[in-house]
């Protein structure tokens, strides 16, 4: 697998014979399956009935925690893995059983893949030497995507004369050097330091928007996903779990397991019951009315930045821990009576000591049903 995954990296990113040669193309997932049977007979879904379709253009994130089936989803869609079930198109075109170096992606990996002998410029331009294309063509191309990248200045050192981001982008320029339809990056941050990630991450938006190739990036870091993408597909178990723009995605989660997954400080999860239409907590308190549901018990979610101290709050609190995170300060609070904390964040400029008792009230308020996790409001 990894030497597959190197060898497409390096040599076989797009067919130049292709229909989709020069245009990014939507892609199109239909009920896409992958199971995976070890040497016992144990069979793991790692993709389970996944439907998704990235518009042409757009730079669309898989996010998930690990095992979540995001990588091998991005693997079916360059070939590297086959569908146990479900079709895989780009654009007009059945690609499930096309051979990956005829599908016209260029593929970025998190280990990058460079020939360590060669130069940038060799490196870039080894693909196109693999296809035959003319010397003079190639050695433009290779320049254009260079100073696409902004390594321009850097076509004659070796990859071990080179930090992370700059081999990172060596890597990016590779496999856009053919011009692919589709561009796939499989973790491609996760190998620098913090202020690379956050240097290239912006970079490969720029590129994105400047190309305007059709890319699906996958990642483990919501931060990453939020900040770059044009919608972002959150993936649990192999399953999607929402599809929409990162924003749209933060407030409005789908269910309980986006709506944990995304924020950091992450959401407030507070145990509660809908009861004759009344949203109530422990102490038998109404938090908010109007729910037109049976009565269940439920979780209520509350994002820290959704939580406002008031003296006629409706939730109970009082103070454990106070942190000065810059501009703001967030209170990590406990719910009397119960093993709960809350999370808020409050304005640097109030007075606040831990002991304190408080209450709050709240901006937003999410319910989920606490068996399924579906969120009900």
């Amino acid at each position: 697998m990894e030497k597959e995954k190197a060898r497409l990296a390096n040599e076989s990113n797009v067919n130049l014979g292709s229909k989709i040669e020069h245009q990014s193309v939507e892609v199109r997932l239909q009920n896409l399956t992958k199971e995976f049977v070890d040497k016992s007979g144990k069979v793991t879904v790692a993709v389970n009935d996944f439907s998704v379709v990235i518009p042409a253009g757009k730079l669309i994130g898989l996010l998930g925690p690990s095992g979540c089936g995001k990588s091998t989803t991005l693997y079916m869609i360059a070939g590297l893995h086959k569908p146990t079930a479900g079709r895989i198109f780009f654009g007009d075109d059945d690609v499930t059983n096309t051979p990956p170096e005829q599908r016209g992606i260029g593929l970025v990996f998190q280990n990058y893949a460079l020939y360590p002998h060669m130069t940038v410029r060799q490196n870039i331009m080894f693909p196109l030497e693999n296809m035959k294309v003319p010397r003079e063509e190639a050695l433009a191309r290779a320049k254009e995507m260079a100073e696409l990248v902004h390594i321009g200045e850097l076509m004659d050192r070796k990859p071990n004369q080179l930090s992370g981001g700059q081999q990172q982008r060596v890597a990016i320029a590779r496999a856009l050097v053919k011009k692919p339809g589709v561009l796939l990056l499989d973790e491609p941050l996760s190998n620098l330091d913090a202020r690379l990630r956050l240097q290239t991450r912006e970079e490969i938006k720029r590129i994105q928007r400047e190309t305007g190739i059709t890319t699906i990036f996958v990642t483990h870091d919501q931060e990453e996903a939020m900040s770059i993408s044009d919608e972002i597909v959150v993936m649990n178990l192999g399953l999607k779990q929402q599809m929409d723009k990162p924003q749209a995605v933060y407030e409005e989660p789908a269910n309980l397991f986006v709506a944990k997954f995304l924020g950091n400080p992450p959401i407030n999860t507070y145990e509660a019951k809908i009861k004759n239409g009344q949203l109530m907590i422990h102490d038998g308190s109404v938090v908010e009315r109007g729910f037109d549901v049976e009565d269940q018990d439920v979780i209520m979610g509350l994002r820290p930045e959704y939580l406002k101290i008031s003296a006629n709050g409706k939730i109970p609190a009082v103070i454990d821990l106070i942190e000065h995170i810059g501009r703001d300060t967030m209170i990590i609070c406990y719910i009397p009576e119960t093993n709960q904390k809350l999370r808020a964040i409050v304005p640097s400029d109030k007075e606040l000591h831990v002991g304190q008792e408080v209450k709050f009230n709240y901006t937003k308020l999410f319910v989920f049903n606490a068996e399924t996790g579906e969120r009900i409001r």
